[in-house]
Order: C-alpha cells, then sequence, then structure tokens
C-alpha cells in the first residue's frame, strides 16, 4: 500500500474521519504552495492534492480557475512543481496526491509522468477528466511505479458504474457532492448518502465527500455520509495574499470540528 492509502485506511479503521486539503501549485507562487502545504500538515491535514495548473480545467470553478490561469502566468510547469515536491519532501512526509487533467499527463508521457512523480515522492494522481473506462491510459504506469489512481462516483452515478469506479480502485474514492464545478456552497450532504453505500458493497477502501465544502460545519455535516471530507476552494481562496495563519486556522477549525465527539 501507499503511503496515502495506508494514513486513510488506518484513520477509517480507528474511526477518525480525514482530512483532504487542496493547493493549487504555484499559486501565487511556488515557494508559497510549499509553505502552504507545511501548514496544512501542522493544522491537520491528512493528505494534500496539489493542482498541477492546466489551461482548461473543466471540473473547477472561478476560484481555483482563476488560481489555475495565474499560476500558468507566474510560470508554473509541471516540471517545476515536481521540482518543489522533491524540496518539500525534506522538510514533510504528509501523503500527496497530483490533481491534473489528462491532456497534460499524455503531453508529458504517462511513463515518464508517473516515474517522475515517484522520483520526487507523489503518491496518487487524481485525473477529473479520466473515465473508468479510459483508466488504462494510465493504470500501467500508475501500477508500474505505485501510485494510487483515484476513482470518482457521484449522486448520478447508477450501481454499474460505482461498481466500475470501485472495482480496481486504489488510495480513496473520491464523492463528488453535486453536480458542477468545484466552489463553496450550500449543499445538502445526505443526497450522496446511497452512493457511499453502494460504494461500500463493493470496496473497504475509504470514501472521501468533495466539492462545496467550506468550513468546519459543512465539513462536519459532510463527514457524517463518509470517510473523510476534501476542502479546495476555501483554501485556495486566501492564497493569493500568503496568508498562511488564515489557511492554518481554517485548517485546524475543521480538525477540530470532525474530531469533536458529539454530545
Amino acid at each position: 500500500m501507499s503511503a496515502l492509502a495506508d494514513k486513510l485506511s488506518a484513520n477509517k479503521a480507528r474511526g477518525r474521519k480525514s482530512l483532504i486539503v487542496y493547493i493549487t501549485a504555484g499559486y501565487p507562487d511556488l515557494a508559497t504552495t510549499k509553505d502552504a502545504v507545511l501548514a496544512a500538515e501542522a493544522a491537520g491535514a491528512d493528505l494534500v492534492e496539489l493542482g498541477i495548473p492546466f489551461s482548461d480545467p473543466i471540473a473547477d470553478g472561478p476560484v481555483i480557475q482563476t488560481a489555475a490561469v495565474a499560476a500558468l502566468a507566474a510560470g508554473t510547469t509541471t516540471r517545476n512543481t515536481l521540482e518543489m515536491v522533491r524540496q518539500l519532501r525534506s522538510q514533510s512526509n504528509i501523503p500527496l496526491a497530483f490533481m491534473t487533467y489528462i491532456n497534460l499527463i499524455l503531453h508529458y508521457g504517462p511513463e515518464a509522468f508517473a516515474r517522475d512523480c515517484r522520483d520526487v515522492g507523489v503518491d496518487a494522481l487524481i485525473i477529473p477528466d479520466l473515465p473508468p473506462e479510459e483508466s488504462g491510459l494510465l493504470r500501467p504506469a500508475c501500477d508500474q511505479y505505485g501510485l494510487d489512481l483515484i476513482q470518482f462516483i457521484a449522486p448520478t452515478s447508477n450501481a454499474a458504474r460505482v461498481e466500475l469506479a470501485c472495482r480496481n480502485a486504489t488510495g480513496f474514492i473520491y464523492c463528488v457532492s453535486n453536480t458542477g464545478v468545484t466552489g463553496v456552497r450550500s449543499v445538502d450532504y445526505s443526497a450522496v448518502g446511497p452512493t457511499v453505500e453502494m460504494a461500500r458493497t463493493v470496496t473497504d477502501i475509504p470514501v472521501a465527500i468533495g466539492f462545496g465544502i467550506g468550513s468546519a460545519a459543512a465539513a462536519k455535516e459532510a463527514s457524517r455520509f463518509a470517510d473523510g471530507v476534501i476542502v479546495g476552494s476555501a483554501v485556495v481562496q486566501l492564497l493569493p495574499g500568503k496568508d498562511l495563519a488564515a489557511v492554518s486556522g481554517l485548517i485546524s477549525s475543521i480538525r477540530q470540528e470532525l474530531d469533536r465527539e458529539d454530545a
């Protein structure tokens, strides 16, 4: 098992909800990205998703789209993001996943990309525009280099679709809370409950809910239906001012709420 799978599975076994934090690499610069990962780890994150900026981020809402455009304009590339992770690994062992899009990886070369991810210490890949039917584009390279390839499910997924996504999944299952793109919004998280239960009939891998979670209260509510939560836009919107204290404060508040025993 990868370090990511070990961490999230151990949390699930002990009844601790996993906190996954998304950060756009290179926004506003790679030095801030590195510091933000360290701040997230210290504040209680279990896993950090690093978004490699892409010119057409179809799954992302306005906050993360803006961050991607700014990061690209600032000169962020796949290679200098990899180098930043290499440097980060001298200070942190937190599990890391790259979130990006399939065209970027195909341009780089799937085998070369997976090899370079492994060499710098990345544990998993999250590719929103790679459906399970096409996972063969990456799975052989991921298997060869020990990377988890995260699969997606959603409230619109039927039983057959959930089974297909979960059949060969590793690391965790990413459950999208609602149709649409990323971004903080009001969500009825109970709607994903049946989808998570379907996944649990197929796999023991932890399920984490993402999209829409922007506060400790929302994270707590979402965590009732899954093994973990994913927080992205709420963190990313704090990064332009390099306010790492605010980043730490938000993540710490979510961690504390997830760990709070209900009366």
